[in-house]
């Protein structure tokens, strides 16, 4: 894909991802625990990502645990928290 093409169609999927934004905050039922522009964060990472090829591409691997000889835990716990 052609490199004017790539950041036309970013710069238009940001705009319209703003857009969905500014509506998701302005309407968010929750009054007690609103939205704000910080949760939508990760999603504005991911529309970035898209203006890059695949080889530049952020990758996000966890850095592992050190091992508990090495002074690392020695119970990791993986089991997620029941949904409230």
């Amino acid at each position: 894909m052609e490199d004017e093409a790539r950041r036309k169609f970013v710069a238009e999927v940001w705009k319209r991802y703003e857009e969905v934004q500014n509506w998701a905050i302005a309407n968010w039922p929750d009054s007690e625990h609103p939205l704000s522009t910080s949760d939508f964060v990760e999603g504005r990472k991911e529309i970035l990502g898209l203006g890059l090829p695949p080889e530049q591409k952020l990758k996000q691997e966890p850095q592992p645990a050190p091992e508990p000889e090495d002074g690392g835990p020695q119970y990791l716990d993986v089991t997620p928290a029941p949904w409230p």
